[in-house]
């Protein structure tokens, strides 16, 4: 998938949020979107997205030649965040074979396989609402990332993952994140240091 912004702007009442933002996310390549605390990193990629409206500019993806609905764009976009939420009463396996029915898991990849993925296989049975702050946060990126999309945007994917945390999203990114466009929004050169380009959202305030 090709995300081109021209002259997109989001403002919160009067105050705008970033505007002016002209740039083109290339297909298969890795970004990041890095400002300080409030930038609108976070806004931006609930724009590309379509979680949230934008009021000026324009947003187009492009998949294959084919320029996509604004809503179709859930359907090839994958997206996670610390801020959401995962269904707590379900068990893991629950939740991924619901996950699987609404989106699909992208190639030959079953649900043993992520859970083995995200280091869970004993938690298999186990409800998500008991789960840690870490293993909740491994669970969002691996729904996130074996999704059957053409683009991944991950909010600081680091969040509560404790230092072998933070190397299993390293190696998740390394092996499962190869053919599909990935932004990154963050602060922590660890979620992004193997990234193409770098995108400072404060040049366009």
């Amino acid at each position: 998938m090709k995300i081109e912004l021209l002259n997109l702007g989001k403002r919160y009442n009067e105050e705008w949020i970033f505007k002016n933002l002209t740039y083109t996310f290339s297909e298969n390549k890795k970004y990041a979107i890095t400002g300080p605390n409030g930038s609108g990193k976070s806004t931006l990629l609930q724009v590309i997205c379509g979680a949230a409206a934008f009021q000026a500019g324009k947003l187009t993806c492009d998949l294959h030649g084919k320029i996509l609905e604004n809503e179709k764009l859930f359907s090839h976009i994958s997206f996670a965040a610390p801020y959401l939420e995962l269904i707590e009463e379900m068990t893991l396996e629950e939740f991924l074979q619901f996950h699987g029915r609404m989106k699909g898991w992208r190639g030959q990849v079953n649900i043993i396989e992520i859970i083995g993925a995200a280091g869970l296989a004993k938690a298999l049975t186990k409800q998500i609402r008991n789960f840690s702050s870490g293993m909740k946060q491994r669970v969002k990126l691996v729904q996130a990332i074996f999704s059957n999309s053409s683009a991944i945007l991950l909010d600081e994917p680091a969040t509560n993952l404790d230092e072998d945390g933070v190397k299993f999203y390293q190696e998740l990114v390394n092996l499962h994140c190869r053919n599909e466009l990935l932004l990154v929004a963050s602060n922590d050169a660890r979620e992004y240091n193997f990234c193409d380009e770098i995108v400072d959202i404060t040049r366009f305030k």
